[in-house]
C-alpha cells in the first residue's frame, strides 16, 4: 500500500544563527503542516551560500542543550565543532556531526579555520531528534562519522544511490547508533533515476529537496528546498528524479510521550525545563571557553 503524500511545504524566511549559518527552518517555527512529526523536532536547512574569505572566527558561540540529539550534515563546506566533554572534530562534504546532549553539554560550532580564511560555498542541514524519557539524563555522547563510513546501495540501471546514515535500506546498515528507531538517508539520483522505499506505516517520513526536481508516487512534484511530508496510512514510496537530484530521507518512529521545549532544552514537563536553566546557571554543564 502507498504511503500517500500529506503535503508539499517550504520553508520559513531565511535567517542567520549565529554570524556563520544562513538558514530556513521548517520546524517547529516555520511548521505550515500543523502536527508533530516526532522523534524529529527541528529543521534548519542552510542551502548552498558562498561566504567571502576572513580571519574572524565565524559561527555560533558556547551554547547548552539538553534532552535531545543534534545531527548536522555537511553537504559542502568544513565546520568545526567543539564541546564540554571534550570532543571536537570537523565536518566535511558528506560527513555529519551527531551529538547527543542528553543531560547536557556546552557546545560551539564555527566555519572550520582554513575554509574561513579561503572563503568557500557551505551546504548544511541541522536536524535536531527527540530523545525518550528514559535516557533524556543519560550521559552525553558524540558520533562523527565520515563520508567513507557510510552505507551505500548502488539503484539498478545507474539510477544513483542511497547513502544509508542511520538504520538501514536494502539490508545495508547506517553507522550512525540511535535511542529510537531512524531511518536516515541521503539520496543521489541521475535523470530519469528511480527509488523505491518500504518505510513503516506508522512512521513519521519526510523528504527535504536539496536540488533538483522529483516526482513522488506519480503525482506529486517537488524541487529544491521543498518539504514532502507523508501520512501514515502505508509504507510504499516511488521517487522519480526530472533531473539530477538528491534529497534527505528523514524516517521515524514518533516518541509518544510529551514534549516541554524551551530554546535549547526539550523535556517533558515545565518543571524539567525549570531544573535545565537552574543546572545551566549554577555551571552544571561543564566549561567551554568561548574562543
Amino acid at each position: 500500500m502507498t504511503k500517500e503524500v500529506e503535503g508539499v511545504f517550504q520553508s520559513s524566511a531565511f535567517h542567520m544563527v549565529g554570524d556563520g549559518f544562513r538558514v530556513a527552518n521548517y520546524f517547529p517555527n516555520g511548521n505550515k503542516f500543523g502536527r508533530e512529526i516526532s522523534p524529529f523536532i527541528l529543521l534548519d536547512y542552510h542551502p548552498p551560500f558562498y561566504y567571502g574569505p576572513t580571519t574572524h572566527k565565524r559561527g555560533v558561540g558556547v551554547h547548552p542543550h539538553r534532552g535531545f540529539e543534534t545531527v548536522t550534515l555537511a553537504l559542502d563546506g568544513y565546520v568545526a565543532h567543539h564541546d564540554s566533554g571534550g570532543n571536537s572534530g570537523i565536518i566535511g562534504p558528506g560527513d555529519v556531526q551527531w551529538m547527543t546532549a542528553a543531560s547536557g553539554v556546552l557546545h560551539k560550532e564555527y566555519h572550520e579555520e582554513k575554509f574561513a580564511a579561503n572563503g568557500g560555498s557551505m551546504h548544511m542541514l541541522q536536524l535536531w531528534v527527540n530523545l525518550p524519557k528514559a535516557v533524556k539524563m543519560g550521559a552525553p555522547k558524540y558520533q562523527t562519522i565520515l563520508a567513507g563510513q557510510m552505507g551505500k546501495v548502488e539503484l539498478p540501471a545507474n539510477a544513483g544511490t542511497v547513502i544509508v546514515i542511520a538504520g538501514s535500506y536494502n539490508n545495508v546498515q547506517g553507522p550512525a547508533t540511535t535511542f529510537t528507531p531512524i531511518n536516515m538517508y541521503r539520496v543521489l539520483l541521475n535523470k530519469g533515476g528511480e527509488v523505491k522505499f518500504n518505510l513503516p506505516a506508522q512512521h513519521n517520513t519526510s523528504f527535504l529537496i536539496t536540488s533538483g526536481e522529483v516526482v513522488v508516487n506519480k503525482s506529486y512534484t517537488a524541487k529544491e528546498k521543498d518539504f514532502v511530508l507523508f501520512n501514515h496510512k502505508g509504507e510504499e514510496i516511488s521517487v522519480l528524479a526530472k533531473e539530477d537530484t538528491q534529497f534527505i530521507v528523514l524516517d521515524g518512529e514518533p516518541i509518544d510521550e510529551p514534549v516541554v521545549q524551551y530554546g535549547p532544552f526539550v523535556m517533558n514537563k515545565p518543571e524539567e525545563i525549570n531544573q535545565a536553566i537552574e543546572d545551566f546557571n549554577n555551571g552544571k554543564f561543564g566549561v567551554l571557553e568561548d574562543k
